[in-house]
């Protein structure tokens, strides 16, 4: 096989011709073992029909490496071949993985805040409107978006899909045994054009809402289409695997034993180790993320001050993908205003968590962003992209809330520090002066006041501390000094935040 080059934590393919009667699908096992040096990795081969097999792998090193085949079949056991990896190209940071226990980095090192959103079945949609979808995605500030592997049968969504996810066969019904080649080169072209943007791809590996039969697959079909799935996505850099959508609404057929073992053959599967998680329905219904083939937490929970719970609870990073979504929908799920979903993610991340949007305005069409994409209608979306360039202006190592979430003042406001940057939410409450959680000690400090909807940021104007304050119950504790070095005086409105900096 002649070489390639390709770059560090892009995709290397290698194709093979093999056998295409009987089943290969199920009959003919390939995979491949990559070395360089001392080192190797053990990556499987898919099969993707017309007797075309095909191995990828994700370099994480440069320089040369090999690879040698191994195989059920005569005909594809024993192939060798060798490429470079090279340099990674601009915006290539490499796959995400947990940083700090309670955040995400890139493999160079590279601070990574995920800021995503949701459109369950883009990938089923007609092409001019996956175009679409893309474009506006590329206008957005969103990093990472919740992907559905098969299409979706939901109000809003009754269309067919643009593929069917496995083949028919000679009757016209879906054979199990049988992925569909087509379907998933389709849907990969789409997390490649995914990674071109520069967004993560959350996929959604199974969900309960189906028409076609895909929840009613046995377990060892599921097992299999767990490990092809795997087999031909696992070499993008910008894969999160989410093992479901409400999970629980799936437990008569799926049993949380078959759950496990899904999570253990993308494990097996996946040499690169990419991030796994698993959406619960019901919120009091979360799967037990202590677990430790799952590397964060995915929940869908409106009770957004309740993050620090679960950080603390499971002691991994937590990501509330749906703390219900921006729209004017008749599901109470899909109808609060765009300042409330801005509100649930500041108090989310100050909190020490992630949040996820999602949009589902009322369409003549029913072309609802959280399902089919297209165009943002909305007004949260601007503001959240706001919140994120806010953010990664000083991004190290990931927000800590400032102190115990049962805590006055901190049951009711929100804060939360990176590394010696301060920043405090306000939320509802409007006081004219603030001074709990700002610095103790006299500095030189930049100090500014953020007006979360307005998306401005104006130096703050500082005064003297009190040195007492009111308790919780309005008594009053009577202090020798003041609890802060300073106060910052407000405009006595809502949805304001304090952000502090030593000056640099």
């Amino acid at each position: 096989m002649t070489d390639q080059t390709v770059a560090k934590w892009d995709v290397f393919e290698t194709s093979l011709a093999g056998p295409s009667t009987g089943n290969p699908f199920v009959e003919v096992r390939l995979e491949a073992v990559f070395s360089q040096n001392s080192r190797t990795v053990l990556v499987p081969g898919f099969y993707d029909g017309e007797g075309t097999y095909r191995i990828r792998f994700m370099p994480d090193s440069e320089g040369e490496w090999q690879f040698r085949t191994r195989s059920s079949s005569a005909e594809l056991d024993g192939r060798t071949g060798s490429f470079t990896a090279g340099p990674p190209g601009p915006g290539n940071h490499g796959p995400v993985s947990v940083s700090n226990r309670f955040h995400f980095a890139h493999a160079d090192g590279t601070p990574y805040l995920p800021f995503g959103t949701t459109c369950y079945a883009w990938t089923h949609q007609p092409l001019d409107l996956q175009a679409q979808t893309l474009a506006t995605l590329k206008a957005t500030r969103f990093n990472k978006i919740r992907m559905g592997v098969f299409p979706k049968d939901y109000p809003f969504n009754i269309n067919e899909p643009l593929h069917d996810v496995f083949q028919r066969d000679a009757e016209g019904e879906l054979d199990f045994d049988r992925p569909n080649p087509e379907s998933f080169r389709h849907f990969e072209t789409q997390v490649g054009a995914l990674r071109d943007l520069g967004i993560e791809a959350d996929i959604i590996v199974f969900h309960p809402y189906d028409r076609w039969g895909y929840c009613d697959m046995s377990a060892e079909q599921d097992f299999r289409y767990v490990a092809y799935l795997t087999a031909r996505l696992a070499a993008y850099r910008n894969v999160w695997w989410s093992l479901a959508n409400e999970y629980d609404f799936l437990l008569d057929t799926k049993p949380m034993a078959q759950w496990d073992r899904y999570f253990h053959i993308i494990e097996e599967n996946d040499p690169y180790r990419h991030l796994k998680s698993i959406h619960n329905g019901d919120v009091n219904a979360n799967y037990d993320h202590r677990k430790p083939w799952v590397s964060h937490v995915c929940i869908q929970n409106w009770d957004v001050k309740r993050t620090q719970d679960w950080r603390e609870a499971y002691g991994k990073p937590v990501v509330n993908d749906e703390p219900e979504y921006e729209g004017n929908i008749l599901l109470s799920w899909g109808n609060i205003s765009a300042r409330e979903l801005v509100h649930r993610f500041w108090i989310t991340l100050m909190r020490g968590g992630y949040a996820g949007h999602g949009e589902t305005f009322m369409h003549p069409q029913d072309i609802l962003w959280w399902a089919k994409g297209g165009v943002l209608h909305g007004e949260a979306w601007q503001r959240i992209g706001f919140l994120r360039d806010l953010l990664e202006e000083d991004a190290r190592h990931g927000l800590t809330p400032i102190s115990g979430a049962a805590n006055w003042p901190w049951s009711r406001v929100s804060g939360a520090r990176d590394g010696d940057v301060t920043y405090i939410y306000l939320g509802e409450h409007q006081p004219v002066i603030w001074a709990p959680g700002l610095p103790q000690e006299p500095g030189d400090y930049a100090v500014d006041v953020i007006d979360t909807w307005a998306m401005t940021v104006t130096p703050a104007r500082l005064v003297d501390a009190p040195a007492n304050h009111p308790t919780r119950h309005g008594a009053v504790v009577r202090q020798r000094r003041p609890d802060a070095a300073f106060a910052v005086e407000l405009p006595g409105r809502p949805y304001l935040a304090i952000r502090v900096r030593p000056r640099r």
